[in-house]
Order: structure tokens, then C-alpha cells, then sequence
């Protein structure tokens, strides 16, 4: 009953060492690839359209595309909704920040030195040692703003993670070791309050997403909420018949027990004495 969600820099062997990990824990084992053929499946993206979430720096103008917003949501309710199914270990460039800090896992982040990486990424793609050590850094720093620009979270601030692991330092098979002790730790450690937020956490990102993908309803600025399943739908204008379509959109989502809407009251503007 815990989560592992790893995000690495590049040529850290996530894969690796997620499959280790997973296997010493029996636990399910996800990666990018995966997510991204769950989010096909459930909403309809292209994997064009998916590698804006995590793979190329945006641009001034993108930063302003609705679809950029959405195609994240329905990212995040995919990745939570596994999440909420518990015992996983998860590898994804834009995993880690979205496990909520409600004691059911753990973000680890994964460094590495930078010869080291290069050499695995030359190896890997079959690439000169120039053109992989481009790659690399590249990589790293375009991510990076990817998901500053995204989420507002700072992959290279280790106060967002719980623990960061220099895949080199020590051999894999001895960190598998050190992720499932601590996983097993937090399996005798979680609190029912906890899952609990951990399950609200998904729905809400469900009904985030299931209110994005409405025709009528879109990128409309509101505010989801969900606690011990009853969800709350904040944002201006929800009223008649607004909210009556947001409720009929929000019960239909799984693991919903009731909805509230609020319409936020717009200022009276005062004249000028």
C-alpha cells in the first residue's frame, strides 16, 4: 500500500531500477510509455500532442494554448488514478510531483554525474560522445522549465522530493533494496486519513478533467475540491444553468458521493466619489 514515483535525469536507468524495486515489492510498475497509452485510450490524445507535457521547453505563445492546460489534466488524472490504486512503483519524466504530500509515498528524484549519464546515453542511442552529451543537457534543462511552466514545481529543488538518489554511487540492486524498505516502512506507517486524501486527490483530478474535456464547459476557470468523496466546484459564473450542467458532468465521475457548486460573487464596482 505505498507508492514510488521516480523522475530522473536523463540516463539515470529509471527503468532499472523501478523494475527492481517493483519486483522485491510484487508491486505494479508504470512508465511514461504506459501512462501515455492509458491517456490515449481514456481522452482521446495523440501522442503528438502528448510530448507537450514533458518534453519540449514552451514557448511565450504556448503557454497561452488551452490545449497545453488540458492535455496536462487529463495527464494528472490518469497518474493519479493509478496512484490511488496503491501499491506501485512509477517512472515519468512529470510522475513525481504529482503524488500528494499525504504520507502514502515517496518522490525520489534520480542524479547522476554527468560523464556517467553521457556515456549511457551514447551507448543507449548510439550516439557520438558530443552529440549525447548535447542531448543530455539539453534535455535536462528543457524539462526542467517544461514542468516549472506546467505545474510551478522546481525539479531542481531538493525540498520537493523525499529522497534523491545518485544512481551511480551504489549498485542498483543495493538502492532496490533501500526503496523497498522504505516502502515497506510506509505500508505499516500510512494512516486510513491519508489514503484517504490520496483517493480525494484522484477523483478531484477526475473531475478536473472530465469538466476540461465538456465542450460547453473547457478551460472555464474553476476550482475542484473533493474531501471523503464529496466534491466541490468553485468558479464565477456557475449559475443557472451553468451549474446544473457541472453537476450533471461531476456525478457521473467514479468515486463522487455528492457535488456542491459555488459561484463566486463578483465585486460591486464602486464609483469614484
Amino acid at each position: 500500500m505505498a507508492i514510488i514515483a521516480m523522475t530522473q535525469h536523463l540516463g539515470t536507468r529509471a527503468v532499472e531500477l523501478g523494475q527492481l524495486t517493483a519486483k522485491l515489492l510484487d508491486y505494479r510498475f508504470l512508465t511514461t510509455e504506459q501512462l501515455y497509452a492509458e491517456l490515449a485510450q481514456r481522452y482521446n490524445v495523440a501522442t503528438p500532442q502528448m510530448v507537450i507535457i514533458d518534453e519540449r521547453r514552451p514557448h511565450f505563445w504556448e503557454r497561452l494554448k488551452a490545449d497545453t492546460q488540458r492535455i496536462a489534466a487529463f495527464f494528472r488524472a490518469v497518474v493519479l488514478k493509478e496512484m490511488a490504486a496503491d501499491r506501485l512503483v512509477v517512472v515519468s519524466r512529470s510522475v513525481t510531483h504529482q503524488l500528494p504530500r499525504c504520507g502514502c509515498g515517496l518522490r525520489v528524484r534520480l542524479v547522476g554525474p554527468l560523464e556517467d549519464r553521457v556515456k549511457a546515453i551514447a551507448a543507449e542511442e548510439n550516439l557520438a560522445p558530443a552529440v549525447a552529451e548535447r542531448r543530455v543537457r539539453d534535455y535536462d534543462r528543457e524539462l526542467r522549465a517544461r514542468i516549472q511552466t506546467l505545474f510551478n514545481f522546481d525539479l531542481d529543488d531538493p525540498t520537493n522530493f523525499d529522497l534523491t538518489l545518485n544512481t551511480y554511487g551504489l549498485p542498483l540492486p543495493v538502492q532496490a533494496k533501500m526503496l523497498a524498505e522504505v516502502a515497506l516502512d510506509i505500508d505499516q506507517s500510512v494512516s486510513a486519513t491519508g489514503w484517504q486524501q490520496m483517493r480525494d486527490a484522484a477523483v478531484a483530478a477526475e473531475v478536473q478533467a472530465a469538466l476540461m474535456r465538456h465542450p460547453k464547459i473547457g478551460n472555464a476557470p474553476v476550482q475542484v475540491n473533493c474531501t471523503d468523496g464529496r466534491v466541490q466546484v468553485n468558479g464565477p459564473g456557475l449559475v443557472p444553468p451553468w451549474d446544473e450542467l457541472i453537476l450533471d458532468v461531476v456525478r457521473r465521475v467514479e468515486g463522487v458521493h455528492g457535488v456542491e457548486v459555488l459561484a463566486d460573487e463578483q465585486p460591486i464596482p464602486v464609483r469614484p466619489s
